[in-house]
């Protein structure tokens, strides 16, 4: 049974590298069959948070983050695209995913990282698994990652 996946990317910079890598994990998973389609923060432009999605009075929430709100709940899972900056998420995608909570619950998800450089660090995984699937509530991340990712 094909899923539906959104891919998130959060790179602001204007010679981003990671979308190369979301561009080729979302037409992978189109190529299985998976329904995938790339959640680009700079494209869905929400403001710098201030308040959460959950916080807006009903109808009142900007149109972007209605729109995504939506999606992302009709989502079955979910691939963060994630590059390590300064050893971290970048803050792109961490403003994305900031802004909702609930809607990501319960739903499989895995993290693609990327680094520049022959040395690049692996600090992007492991920053970015502390902040969406905090407490657990989009499952067990390895048991995600073989299901989405085969």
């Amino acid at each position: 049974m094909p899923l539906d996946i959104l891919t998130l990317y959060g790179s602001y910079r204007t010679d981003r590298k990671g979308i190369r890598l979301t561009n080729f994990i979302t037409k992978g998973l189109q190529a299985r069959g998976d329904t995938a389609e790339l959640v680009d923060a700079k494209t869905v432009g929400l403001p710098i948070i201030d308040c959460m999605y959950k916080e807006h009075p009903v109808g009142e929430a900007p149109a972007s983050m209605e729109a995504l709100a939506c999606r992302i709940r009709s989502a079955d899972a979910f691939v963060f695209v994630v590059g390590e900056y300064n050893w971290g998420v970048q803050p792109g995608l961490k403003n994305l995913t900031d802004h909702f909570l609930e809607e990501w619950f319960w739903r499989l998800a895995a993290i693609a990282s990327y680094s520049a450089g022959p040395r690049g660090r692996c600090a992007s995984g492991a920053c970015g698994a502390s902040h969406p699937f905090r407490n657990g509530h989009a499952g067990d991340l390895q048991h995600a990652r073989c299901r989405t990712l085969g």
